[in-house]
């Protein structure tokens, strides 16, 4: 049966794969819908001061992640770029040199920092987070794939294969899908384009949470609902995480996660 539910899934997903790709032509409206809705992100909860650090999607760089970094800057938040250039996977010494950027940042402000990814950058923060978990504060990802096919491991021998470069997470830290020891939130759109929605759910954890935003993959980084929730779970205090509540309004502009159904 589960096999069965699996190829289902996979027809699906290729059948309407064209019309959710259509749909990344959201993500200018979304940058549009960034600004009008700054009175309402202006009431989101404030942070503490601790550092963030922000990891871009595949092909993107610091300047991709800045509307978001200004967001948490605006929040009372000291948000970090990646400072590596344009992410183009995980390439042999880029992880290293995330982990090292991770320790100089904690070292720096003295209390741990939270992770914040965008699709790849999420599989990094993930990674961060196995690799030092004493010094992340919690891990929130965008439009993350950990699943589905074809697996991350699997593109990463494909890119080594076509570029001759060494790819890939240290395979010390464990399968991709095993969640970090540290609070994580998968941010996502079941409209995704670009990573379908089935790939980025997590498994249910004591500290771990889904939460549906209606977005382009594109979009994700400037999506108002996307935004909102992010300085809703790093406004948590550091020992009293807590799943994201979606009581009144959220409620009719945060879908149900668990809910039954393909869209």
């Amino acid at each position: 049966m589960q096999k069965s539910n699996a190829v289902q899934d996979f027809v699906l997903q290729q059948m309407t794969a064209p019309a959710r790709l259509a749909l990344e032509a959201r993500a200018g409206w979304e940058m549009g819908a960034l600004l009008a809705a700054q009175p309402v992100l202006a009431m989101a909860p404030k942070g503490d001061g601790h550092p963030v650090m922000v990891l871009p999607l595949m092909f993107g760089g610091d300047l991709s992640t800045g509307p978001l970094r200004a967001f948490l800057d605006a929040r009372g938040y000291h948000a970090q770029p990646w400072d590596l250039g344009l992410n183009l996977g995980p390439r042999d010494g880029v992880f290293a040199s995330c982990l090292e950027r991770l320790s100089a940042l904690s070292d720096r402000h003295g209390r741990k920092v939270s992770l914040v990814g965008w699709s790849l950058g999420g599989l990094y923060a993930r990674a961060l987070a196995k690799a030092a978990p004493g010094q992340v504060r919690c891990v929130i990802t965008l439009g993350t794939p950990i699943g589905g096919f074809p697996k991350p491991g699997d593109l990463w021998r494909m890119a080594e294969m076509a570029t001759g470069t060494k790819m890939g997470m240290p395979a010390s830290l464990g399968p991709v899908e095993e969640p970090p020891p540290v609070p994580l939130t998968s941010i996502y759109s079941r409209s995704d384009g670009i990573v379908h929605w089935r790939c980025s759910v997590v498994t249910a954890a004591p500290r771990t949470e889904n939460v549906e935003v209606e977005s382009s993959h594109l979009g994700l980084g400037v999506n108002p609902l996307a935004l909102y929730a992010i300085a809703d779970r790093l406004a948590l205090p550091e020992d009293d995480w807590r799943p994201f509540e979606r009581s009144g309004v959220k409620a009719w502009l945060y879908r149900d996660p668990g809910r039954r159904g393909w869209l």
